[in-house]
């Protein structure tokens, strides 16, 4: 079930014996390649020679070529970075050995991390190279044409990527096109040329119709190379070849069932059925075919499958060699359809036979993949379950779950039902999938073959280790549902069920339940519990050789130790997870960008901002890819905490609308909601009924029992509180917020969430401040004071502005932690001003200077959602120059951030 190198995928496509060469087109492709263009795209439908144009074009070039045929089995990336990076070990056999093996072992690895480690190799290449990617139309998955997006951005100047396929792939093509980076060929530029089509049947196929018939084949035909090809084969022997050619017409689809027709009809029975068997087949060889076509009458069959390949490839019927060896063909894609479709009408009895035969094959031959798929084609559902059931530990550890329940869905209902461990796969197929509503059935089905008492002569189990492991698996995954659905208390019961159901040698089922318990406990608030599970879990997953687990549930322990006021430990958890995600091979693994975001945080409570900003910038540089879903969203918060320290307001709330747009659950508890961080803002900003309006859609309440979960909401609730009494001098707001303060440094205590302790000290100090009761305030600072100067806190007392430098200033006068406190003084001082935004607004005077037709463009452009980086992509011009305009529309708007650009283009009637 793992990844197969098959030669039958990787190949040189040797020029066929006998072409028609075309200069026109060969030195429009060979003048792309030397002034450096870094794609060559031809794109056209079936049948107009794209393949064969592109082997006679390389074999002229004098390059190194690696050739990669694709086909509809690689839209998972994991298979198409194996074949891809084995396509390129065909001209340096050494080439990403090591990135090969690690593709293949059961981590998480970006794309872009795998290709920024390759195009590292292929960057030491001394030699000028092609690499043609064959038949990209089959692969429709938007993470492939990302990365391939990605590999074209950086491509190194000695690669030249050549792309043939159907259609035109989602790739950046307009601004490949404007940069002059992109050569192209199209249906138009393959058509045949009357003189070109003579050639074509004079030197290819040794016929020599009259000028006039050559012209009228080309006009039927319009130049499509398929039809020629096929007419000239119907041509062979007829005695009236002018009255053939004007017989047909019509379009392509026509003129294919036509000929095709003709030449079937035309060939000698052992080849005809040779045909019609073997086009079940994508790619040949003479042993496949040897399988497949098994025992025949007398006569059917008389050469061997190879012999009989080089047969009908030295006839030019539509067989395409995949090397230059002549070990692997495959048919041209028409011509198959037709083959197929004439099997199905002709022999239907047959094809299932033929499919179980090609299971057959590759079982024996280690391509378990294709087993599966031809058995399915068979109908042979209780040899594809044999074949699963099998493979499940692979393509657990290799994340091929959608893969996996594709084949599941084919299966009839009732063979599942009587294969627990199938049963048990199809549940986790659906739970990664995030299809909860079948999960629990499937588990019953399961859980009815553990039954010792039960009967179990209709039970099949092919894979006994799996069967074994059954207990523990059907309870880690109802923990798996449970904590979906947000049920903790079931979490925690079938977690620690299954626990005690795996053996001490299972390490990756019980680091998964551990974690799960940990999840579980963060959620309901029992800190040191889930640290404790997650160490654990951690260790487990370590031992498995799940790294990538491993680095995700170490994102998770480190946001439990800031909770638990442990800002130190967490920087270590970080460290040491992007240790992992960046000591394989020199790839970098998924989720090495969260740790540097998660490290962004830190410094920036430290009041590092510019470590701080750095580190957000190696997150971006790694690409999306190296982040685990949560990591845009993330990135952007740390990004709007950064910005607000800055005084950056607008930017900061642009980030933050941007966040929550991006914010998807990955079961972690959300305990610091975007609109409580947004309310906090609002309460600075002294927009106090924008804030008060949070409250209302959110029914807080002061009088509401307490809970983890709401904790930050809670203490965003106090502030508004405060910020209302100092507003309105309503002593009611003052009381709220200081019984409510007093509830919430109990239950913060009692949980060990240090974090969340000391910023409620530091709001009761700021809150006897203002009744003037300064020993009260100095009493409440002392204790936030002690419990965050060994962690380096200093971000949480800065950013209370005016009101804490006061307490500070105190504090130090009476010797309070007078180190401490002075250092945070002396960080004060720094401060740009907070509070309510009481900036007068001038009066609007026309512009000195008008905006450029670009810096209009970029202006309208602000008032969307796209980003700077979406924004250049958009007008196709780099990113740098963005910026440049960027800067200069600011300084003629007299505007420092993106949203007072948009607000005083609209007041001057620009946009």
């Amino acid at each position: 079930m793992s990844v197969p190198i098959l030669a039958t995928k990787l190949y040189i496509l040797p020029l066929p014996p006998k072409v028609v060469t075309r200069p026109r087109l060969i030195k429009q492709l060979t003048e792309g390649l030397f002034i450096g263009r870094k794609l060559t795209l031809i794109s056209a439908p079936a049948g107009f020679g794209k393949s064969t144009l592109v082997s006679e074009w390389i074999a002229s070039c004098e390059r190194p070529v690696a050739w990669l045929s694709l086909d509809e089995n690689d839209n998972d990336p994991a298979r198409f970075l194996v074949y891809f990076i084995a396509a390129l070990q065909t001209i340096w056999p050494n080439l990403g050995a090591e990135i090969l093996n690690m593709l293949q072992a059961p981590q998480l690895f970006p794309i872009d991390s795998v290709l920024t480690a390759l195009l590292n190799e292929i960057a030491t290449i001394p030699n000028d190279f092609i690499l043609v990617l064959d038949d990209y139309h089959l692969v429709d998955t938007k993470s492939i044409d990302e990365a391939l997006t990605f590999l074209i951005d950086h491509l190194p100047p000695q690669m030249h990527l050549v792309i043939t396929t159907r259609e035109d792939p989602s790739l950046p093509i307009p601004r490949l096109r404007a940069r002059n980076q992109l050569t192209e060929l199209r249906a138009a530029d393959l058509r045949f040329i009357t003189s070109e089509a003579a050639e074509f049947f004079d030197q290819v196929m040794g016929l020599n119709p009259s000028t006039e018939d050559i012209a009228t084949l080309e006009s039927r035909t319009e130049g499509w190379i398929a039809g020629l090809q096929l007419a000239a084969l119907s041509l062979k022997g007829q005695e009236d070849v002018h009255g053939f050619i004007q017989a047909f017409a019509g379009d392509h689809r026509y003129i294919v069932d036509y000929l095709i027709e003709e030449v079937l009809q035309r060939q000698p029975e052992p080849i005809r059925n040779f045909l019609l068997q073997t086009s079940i087949l994508e790619r040949l060889n003479g042993s496949l075919c040897d399988a497949v076509i098994g025992n025949h009458p007398e006569g059917t069959f008389q050469q061997g499958g190879k012999s009989k390949l080089e047969q009908l490839q030295r006839g030019n019927l539509f067989l395409i060699p995949l090397d230059d060896k002549r070990d692997w063909y495959r048919y041209h894609h028409l011509f198959a359809d037709v083959l197929r479709m004439h099997l199905i009408t002709e022999q239907p009895d047959q094809v299932h036979v033929l499919h179980r035969r090609a299971s057959e094959w590759y079982e024996q031959n280690g391509s378990a993949n294709d087993a599966i798929r031809h058995a399915l084609a068979a109908k042979d559902f209780e040899r594809a379950a044999d074949l699963m059931e099998r493979g499940i530990p692979i393509m657990r550890s290799s994340r091929q779950e959608s893969t996996l329940l594709g084949w599941l869905q084919a299966l009839p209902e009732k063979l599942i039902r009587h294969r627990p461990v199938l049963c048990a796969a199809h549940a986790w197929t659906l739970l990664a999938g995030g299809k909860l509503e079948n999960v629990e059935a499937r588990l019953r089905d399961t859980e009815q073959w553990l039954d010792t008492t039960a009967n179990r002569s209709e039970m099949v189990v092919v894979n006994q280790e799996e069967f074994a492991q059954l207990p523990g698996v059907i309870s880690v995954y109802r923990a798996v549902l449970s904590q979906a659905r947000g049920d903790v208390p079931d979490t925690v019961n079938y977690a620690r069920q299954a626990l005690d159901l795996f053996a001490e040698e299972n390490h990756l089922g019980r680091g998964a339940a551990a974690t799960l318990l940990g999840l579980a406990s963060w959620a309901s608030g029992d800190l040191d519990a889930a640290q404790s599970s997650y160490e654990d879990g951690i260790a487990s997953l370590q031992r498995a050789g799940h790294i990538s687990d491993v680095i995700g549930n170490a994102l998770s322990l480190a946001d439990i130790w800031i909770a638990q006021g442990c800002l130190r430990e967490a920087m270590r958890i970080y460290e040491q997870g992007l240790q992992f995600a960046t000591a394989q091979s020199g790839l970098t693994l998924r989720g090495a960008a969260d740790m540097y975001v998660g490290m962004s945080e830190l410094y920036r409570e430290r009041n590092d901002l510019d470590i701080a900003e750095q580190y957000l910038l190696k997150s971006s540089e790694l690409g999306e890819f190296a982040g685990l879903p949560q990591n845009s969203y993330r990135w952007r918060v740390a990004m709007a905490r950064i910005r607000e320290v800055q005084g950056d307001v607008d930017a900061t709330l642009d980030l933050l609308h941007d966040a929550e747009r991006r914010y998807v659950s990955d079961f972690s508890p959300n305990v610091h909601p975007i609109a409580a961080l947004r309310t906090r803002i609002l309460i600075r900003q002294g927009r106090l009924s924008e804030a008060l309006g949070w409250v209302q859609e959110q029914k807080l309440s002061s009088e509401e029992p307490l809970g983890y979960l709401r904790e930050f909401e809670h203490i965003t609730l106090a502030r508004l509180l405060l910020a209302r009494y100092k507003a309105d001098h309503a002593g009611h707001f003052l009381l709220e917020a200081m019984g409510l303060l007093e509830r919430l440094l109990k239950a913060a205590e009692d949980g060990g969430r240090q974090g969340s302790v000391i910023e409620i000290l530091i709001l009761q100090a700021l809150a006897h401040q203002i009744q003037e009761n300064i020993p009260a305030a100095l009493a409440s600072l002392e204790r936030a004071l002690t419990l965050a100067e060994p962690e380096g806190y200093v971000r949480i007392f800065l950013d209370e502005g005016p009101g804490m430098a006061t307490l500070l200033r105190e504090a130090a006068t009476r010797q309070i932690m007078p180190n401490y406190s002075g250092r945070l003084l002396e960080s004060l001082k720094q401060e740009p001003p907070k509070g309510r935004d009481d900036t007068p607004h001038p009066v609007l005077q026309p512009l000195v200077e008008s905006l450029s037709q670009r810096e209009l463009e970029i202006l309208r452009l602000f008032k969307t959602e796209l980003s700077g980086p979406e924004i250049a992509q958009e007008l196709v011009i780099a990113l740098s120059t963005v910026r440049t305009h960027t800067k200069s529309l600011y300084s003629k708007l007299n505007v420092n951030s993106r949203r007072a650009a948009v607000k005083r283009a609209i007041e001057l009637g620009l946009i």
